[in-house]
């Protein structure tokens, strides 16, 4: 029976909520429901659900799988698999016109306010933040978490001599 530690908790913790964070945030009329997205669009945000879910099931089979001790070295990939995600999420902000987020318009209100956003009937800014948002909190939240969880698991597989 795998041991139960803090660390692998973590770890756990950080790819589950990745794996059904994904789909919990994207399964609406934002994302994948969303009637402004051209099909190719929601190919990709399909494909990165499931990577999610791919990831977060990689992680969990490699800390808790029947393949006696856990050992550095699967430890060490199941740390990776654990931020892949988070990393990913964050750097996307990096690629020509991505933004953490749309403001709450329509193409019809942003026709009538001459090409700007609307929102609440007054026009905004139509450039969404590119670095700060919920986005970046929560994968860095994730991250910290994968970075503690590792540590802890690190310093109790060297005390077992693993």
């Amino acid at each position: 029976m795998s041991t139960i530690s803090t660390g692998k908790v973590l770890l756990s913790l950080s790819s589950s909520w990745a794996s059904v964070g994904s789909v919990v945030f994207d399964w609406n009329d934002t994302h994948i429901y969303n009637p402004e997205w051209p099909p190719h669009a929601k190919f990709h945000n399909a494909q990165t659900m499931s990577m999610a879910a791919a990831l977060g099931a990689a992680t969990l089979a490699t800390l808790w799988g029947r393949r006696g001790p856990l050992t550095s070295e699967r430890l060490q990939v199941a740390a990776t698999t654990a931020s892949l995600y988070w990393l990913t999420q964050l750097s996307a902000v990096a690629y020509p016109g991505t933004a953490l987020f749309d403001h709450p318009r329509t193409r019809k209100d942003q026709a009538a306010a001459g090409g700007q956003a609307v929102e609440g009937g007054q026009a905004v800014e139509d450039a969404p933040p590119k670095v700060r948002g919920p986005q970046t909190v929560i994968a860095g939240l994730g991250l910290a978490l994968n970075a503690l969880g590792y540590g802890l698991e690190r310093r109790r597989l060297a005390r077992a001599g693993r």
